[in-house]
């Protein structure tokens, strides 16, 4: 692991041998069937799900009813050895763990954080966030899905579009608008009449991680699944918050076996008679390579910081999530560039990075929207109205 500043030292030694147990998990129990889930679009195998809930990789950073409670240093280094492995991988304990978990610990009953949050840490059952929609992405205000109240029910109307694990989930974490036009979360648990589900096919990125599409036609839920606590769209914010962190972390992982990859086959590619390694261009991508992912290390520790300390603001998390993903995605283009033909191939993990990235650089806000947010904290001027 790239580690130019010395980093380690700042683990304790329970971080440290967290992350050995989360990276051989990577290495001996997925990577070995990575390559051919990849190939086949095929979807995690539901085996991973509770091994992960085993290692306690699902909101390691939240407390009680069967969560970790571990620092945001932990989770940060949970995320990257994750997406060491597969983006998709990342993003699958991302929608469990900081999205929904993260949005029924917060603002959730205590019963149904009794009775869901210990199943979700083991991953026993599956969960989705279902915030997005086909026509807003970028502004999730202008949601169209809609509840309304019947009697000691709620009824559940619209479309959600790009929802990770929405097809095979046992719960949906659903936001909606109420009848007064508030934004609300819901609870909607598996098999709910009115609810129907669709996979999205023929992606070429994020490929071992389920993404669907989901209808609900007057779908009917008890009125006990509202969580009490969501009122407003700032709640549905604060769980994507959350995600972000673990994005900013996680994408260093990526990176950083780009890195590894493209530093040792240039020392090991020939051409003219020397590795190419020696070679003025190949070098300074390779410290250009070096130079980001220290710079977006040193962030994702102050932001973990930040975290633990509870003076982290939305904005921060915004502004490492920008630079990391866009740092992570130009490490992975040049090192495509150092291997030259054979790196457009799954020989090496570096193409699969690359189009992973593609969606992590566009989902959990753009790089675009991620600019605005800081324009406007730096400015006080809003480029939204």
């Amino acid at each position: 692991m790239l580690d130019y500043y010395a980093l380690e030292d700042l683990l304790s030694p329970e971080e440290r041998a967290l992350r050995q147990s989360v990276r051989a998990f990577v290495r001996d129990e997925v990577l070995p069937e990575l390559r051919e889930l990849h190939r086949q679009g095929g979807y995690f195998p539901a085996e991973f799900m509770r091994r992960m809930g085993t290692l306690g990789l699902f909101a390691p950073h939240l407390h009680g009813y069967g969560c970790p409670g571990r620092s945001s240093i932990a989770y940060g280094i949970i995320s990257q050895e994750l997406e060491r492995g597969d983006s998709g991988l990342r993003s699958l304990a991302s929608v469990q763990g900081s999205l929904a978990m993260f949005a029924i610990h917060a603002f959730g009953s205590e019963e149904q954080k009794n009775r869901w949050l210990p199943l979700l840490a083991r991953g026993e059952k599956l969960a989705c966030f279902a915030l997005t929609e086909a026509a807003h992405g970028s502004d999730p205000a202008g949601m169209e899905t809609t509840a309304r109240r019947d009697g000691n029910h709620i009824v559940l109307n619209g479309e959600k579009m790009w929802i990770g694990n929405g097809s095979v989930a046992d719960i949906k974490v659903v936001w909606a608008k109420n009848e007064q036009g508030k934004v609300n979360g819901y609870l909607v648990e598996g098999g709910a009449p009115g609810f129907s589900a669709t996979d999205i096919e023929g992606k070429f990125s994020l490929r071992i991680s389920r993404t669907s599409r989901l209808a609900f036609n007057d779908c009917r839920v008890p009125a006990e699944n509202c969580l009490p606590g969501a009122q407003g769209l700032k709640a549905a914010l604060a769980c994507l918050s959350q995600a972000r962190f673990g994005i900013a972390w996680g994408v260093i992982g990526a990176a950083d076996d780009c890195y590894q990859t493209a530093l040792e086959y240039a020392r090991e590619r020939c051409q003219f008679d020397k590795p190419i390694a020696s070679f003025q261009l190949v070098q300074e991508k390779l410290v250009w390579m070096l130079s980001e992912i220290t710079k977006a290390q040193l962030l994702a520790f102050q932001l973990a910081r930040l975290k633990d300390a509870g003076t982290i603001r939305p904005q921060q998390i915004s502004l490492a999530k920008r630079n990391n993903v866009w740092m992570a995605l130009e490490c992975a283009r040049k090192a495509r560039d150092i291997l030259g033909g054979i790196g457009i191939t799954d020989a090496y993990p570096v193409i699969r990075h690359l189009m992973n990235l593609e969606t992590v650089y566009t989902y959990e806000g753009t790089h675009d929207i991620h600019t605005l947010i800081l324009g406007q904290d730096i400015t006080g001027l809003s480029a939204f109205a």
